[in-house]
């Protein structure tokens, strides 16, 4: 089983897929009428792109998750690639926020 497996690359690997699943399910809950292309669209062009921060800030919540899992079953390199990918979006979050 994945979960246990102890590896920084699997860390980031999970952590960098999570919140792309968060974003699908963002679109099927919020936009389930449109299409994938439609809604990528509409966040794209929004001024302010206050849509897609609120769907990158929801799907890091997977990632909280996933940590929480790790760390909790002492897997502690996978945990701290989760942790990575969790600060790389982050920033990009907190970038599309500031210039966006």
């Amino acid at each position: 089983m994945i979960f246990k497996k102890d590896s920084i690359t699997l860390g980031i690997i999970l952590g960098m897929i999570a919140p792309v699943l968060g974003i699908v399910m963002f679109k099927i809950y919020k936009f389930g009428i449109f299409t994938y292309r439609e809604t990528y669209d509409f966040m794209r062009l929004e001024p302010g792109h206050k849509t897609l921060s609120v769907a990158l800030t929801l799907s890091l919540l997977l990632n909280a998750l996933l940590f929480t899992i790790y760390i909790n079953t002492a897997k502690d390199n996978s945990a701290k690639g989760i942790f990575i990918s969790t600060v790389i979006y982050g920033m990009a979050v907190l970038l599309l926020k500031t210039f966006g």
